[in-house]
């Protein structure tokens, strides 16, 4: 599968993840396995009023190079502008716009998965970032705003002729936020309506999910994001099982928290005493399963030096 002219490693992605899919976790994530990783989604204005802390995210390591930075914003001349330096870096695979974001506080400003109802906003956001990128653009959507204005496929359409590269597309609208079931069915659809390859994204938890996304939409890769939370050994599992059929075992208990003992690690390379604090629900999603979990997060939640939730968690990891 191309994407522009871009080649990934395979048709297995991290999905962009606000607060989530940070450098350390991208790293871990590519290094199980995933084709491709995106990095949360940045603020073209942050970074054209100079925001150090948005700048920070765009910050790409040469273990997961070449990544995607994902941006958002409704200023179509920002959103040009912005992507035109972003794309200039070596590093960067290609830009992706977010269409689909649904918190509230981007919805207000006219972003995210409010485009959707503003179709000729969001082509002339499209128009202006493909013409100033230097590498291909792509577009992420959701189903529609609600079940009574499901236009992914009109959508879809205008996208392409506007010259994006590829689109991916999250199976709900932004009414279900990231609750009930993912319709494959509309991702199957937009797959059907566009000449341009389609990313399928949503409740793809299992290997087995994997390979039922694929053949039920004959989508040219898929999006992993919740499941990979405390799991970025499931980009290996996926692609094994595509290629091979063979379902890897999981990682043992211990195996898990010593994973989380490195993340944290990384974390506290990249932000300082920031990730430490930041890494408490990574450490969360690691433990879900495991024996006593609750009562080890909520300790972990209590402490603020990364020494000493290491001793917690070696100390931990000789009882399960």
């Amino acid at each position: 599968m191309n994407i522009g002219n871009f080649v990934p490693e395979n048709n297995v992605f991290l999905a962009p993840m606000a607060g989530v899919t940070d450098k350390a976790f991208r790293v871990l994530c590519k290094e199980y396995g995933a084709g491709l990783v995106y990095t949360e989604m940045v603020s073209s204005k942050g970074l054209y009023y100079g925001s150090q802390r948005t700048e920070f995210m765009l910050d790409i390591d040469s273990r997961e190079a070449p990544a995607v930075v994902q941006i958002f914003g409704s200023d179509a001349d920002i959103m040009g502008f912005m992507a035109e330096k972003i794309s200039e870096k070596e590093e960067v695979a290609f830009i992706d716009i977010n269409m689909g974001c649904p918190a509230p506080k981007i919805v207000k400003n006219k972003e995210g998965s409010y485009l959707m109802k503003e179709p000729e906003l969001a082509k002339r956001i499209v128009k202006k970032v493909v013409e100033k990128s230097k590498k291909p653009v792509t577009v992420k959507i959701r189903k529609g705003w609600d079940e009574n204005s499901v236009n992914a496929v009109e959508f879809a359409k205008m996208l392409e002729d506007c010259g994006v590269s590829a689109i991916a597309i999250h199976g709900r609208t932004r009414s279900q936020m990231y609750e009930g079931k993912a319709d494959w069915d509309i991702i199957k659809k937009v797959k059907e309506s566009v000449n341009i390859p389609v990313i399928g994204n949503g409740d793809v938890v299992t290997c087995q999910d994997a390979k039922r996304l694929l053949e039920h939409t004959n989508c040219d890769a898929i999006m992993i994001g919740r499941g990979a939370l405390g799991n970025p050994w499931i980009f290996k599992k996926v692609v094994t099982y595509l290629k091979e059929g063979i379902i890897l075992d999981d990682p043992n208990p211990q195996e898990k928290i010593e994973l989380a003992i490195r993340h944290l690690e990384m974390m506290y390379e990249f932000k300082g005493q920031r990730g430490v604090i930041e890494m408490r629900k990574h450490i969360a999603w690691y433990l879900k399963g495991l024996k006593n979990a609750t009562v080890i997060r909520d300790m972990v939640n209590r402490i603020e030096a990364k020494e000493e939730i290491i001793k917690l968690l070696e100390s931990y990891k000789g009882t399960i």
